[in-house]
């Protein structure tokens, strides 16, 4: 029984460590304050949590249906391993130079958007919040899944990851202010040195696994 709440606590952590800085959400909270600067305080508590909602929905599914992805495009967990990890580092390598990755937005597409009634779906809840780094983070860890329990693992820590950007972004005036654009940068860079550590690791799992098939 002990041994089974050390593993589930273990993959627990690599959840968070691993969901938590590829969806950064310290990072995306300025742009969410500019793409709802223009709206009521009441519609920007309703986007927030919609965003959240839409974004725990979208990597929930991709968790649910991730090994019958792998299967169909006929790839190897090795393969997204290595992939994903070079992913990873290039979010954490954006991080580190407190930038928010190409990837997500584009200054045209967020003026297209600030205008639309679906804001809450896209771009808030997708690529906002859920962006191509996090999708890869979602399908991974599904990979990694060993049991139920671990299932239930990973599903947790997406809900408890996407409250917290909930959260960030329902304070994220008085967060801003709190910190100041300094404080946020650096609480930014750390996250995204832990990530390219991370993708380092999962680089090497798979490459070494690759190696002991040859």
């Amino acid at each position: 029984m002990l041994n089974l709440i050390n593993t589930e606590l273990e993959f627990f952590i690599l959840c968070i460590s691993t969901l938590f800085p590829l969806v950064n959400p310290l990072g995306i909270t300025p742009i969410f304050l500019s793409m709802t600067e223009g709206y009521k305080s009441n519609d920007r508590i309703l986007i927030a949590k919609k965003g959240a909602f839409i974004g725990t929905v979208t990597l929930i599914i991709f968790a649910l249906f991730g090994s019958i992805i792998f299967s169909f495009f006929g790839i190897t967990l090795e393969a997204f391993q290595i992939m994903g990890g070079i992913i990873f580092f290039r979010s954490g390598l954006n991080m580190l130079d407190a930038k928010v990755g190409r990837t997500r937005t584009t200054a045209q597409e967020q003026e297209e958007f600030i205008s639309a009634n679906e804001i809450a779906y896209t771009p808030v809840g997708i690529p906002l919040i859920t962006g191509p780094g996090a999708i890869t983070g979602a399908l991974l860890l599904s990979g990694h899944t060993q049991s139920t329990f671990n299932f239930g693992t990973l599903i947790f820590s997406i809900i408890l990851v996407m409250l917290t950007v909930r959260f960030i972004f329902l304070g994220g005036d008085k967060i801003t202010q709190r910190f100041g654009v300094t404080g946020m940068r650096i609480v930014q860079r750390i996250m995204g040195l832990i990530l390219m550590v991370i993708a380092v690791q999962f680089v090497i799992n798979g490459v070494t696994a690759v190696i002991r098939y040859m």
